[in-house]
């Protein structure tokens, strides 16, 4: 199968091309350097000549703060720069995989969002990966829509990493207790978007089972990591933000059908990977 990766110099990208390679895939890496997705003339003539079997959007503008401010830039990243790639896609009748976000969700509800539920984004970052939703939909005949959740990888700053740094260093963490989510680490994200291939086309949950607040991933952080940390919970009202955050956005598929492991399991292969990464070579 060839696969044409969008974004593959991103936290996901680093690691859904080598694993697909792994799965004897051809995949064609794409990044802003080589695919400008904003530029309808360069997306056509790259896929025209590419023809993937297999089109993996992870290009995207992810900064969920600054997308209040730079909603135009978002838009048309996220937006326009989905809708080209869509078309395409649609064009030369190729697969279209989307990544998008629990951010859709206003987080009003009180039980998991199934994929049937109706999207209803409180910030810009979540309206855009929204309205890119609605081209691949539009655009595509064959598309999945991968809706993922508090991601965390190796090769991205994450929250993670973000918790063990504050903590080696001795500083008081405060963290919001009233965010309830399900963290996902891409291993396990990648793991889900190879089992859509085998599905019916449509939107789906690809983050890990279960659900914790901000504060309860980072205590089991440092559960699993030893290590003793000045950790206080807060409420998101003193935690001021530009992006308002769904209270509650934890996903679930129709007949709780599962892609992924549980969050806590898809933590501790993480923080193994990380040490078997920062090994000394030749030790």
């Amino acid at each position: 199968m060839k696969v044409l990766v969008t974004g593959a110099n991103g936290m996901l990208g680093q690691d859904l091309c080598p694993y697909l390679e792994n799965l004897g895939m051809y995949v064609i890496k794409t990044d802003y350097d080589t695919l400008d997705i904003t530029d309808f003339n360069q997306v056509k003539a790259q896929i025209t000549q590419i023809h993937p079997d297999l089109i993996i959007h992870c290009a995207a503008y992810t900064n969920v703060e600054k997308a209040q401010d730079e909603i135009d830039l978002a838009k048309k990243l996220n937006v326009e720069g989905t809708k080209n790639v869509a078309i395409m896609a649609g064009q030369i009748d190729s697969t279209m995989i989307y990544i998008s976000t629990d951010y859709v969700f206003d987080g009003t509800s009180s039980v998991p969002y199934l994929p049937s539920a109706k999207p209803n984004p409180i910030n810009n970052y979540g309206l855009t990966k929204y309205l890119g939703e609605l081209e691949v939909q539009k655009y595509c005949k064959k598309f999945y829509i991968a809706r993922t959740a508090w991601l965390y990888g190796i090769h991205g700053k994450n929250f993670v990493e973000t918790m063990i740094k504050l903590a080696n260093d001795n500083k008081p963490i405060k963290v919001v207790d009233d965010q309830i989510g399900c963290p996902t680490s891409t291993m396990e994200l990648i793991q889900a978007i190879t089992k859509l291939l085998t599905k019916p086309h449509g939107i789906y949950h690809t983050c890990c089972d279960g659900q914790t607040s901000w504060y309860e991933f980072a205590k089991e952080i440092f559960a699993q990591e030893n290590i003793k940390a000045d950790l206080t919970p807060v409420k998101s009202a003193e935690y001021k933000t530009k992006a308002k955050r769904p209270a509650y956005s934890v996903m679930i598929n129709e007949n709780n059908e599962k892609l992924t492991k549980d969050w806590k399991s898809a933590l501790s292969d993480y923080l193994a990977s990380r040490k078997i990464q920062n090994e000394p070579v030749g030790v």
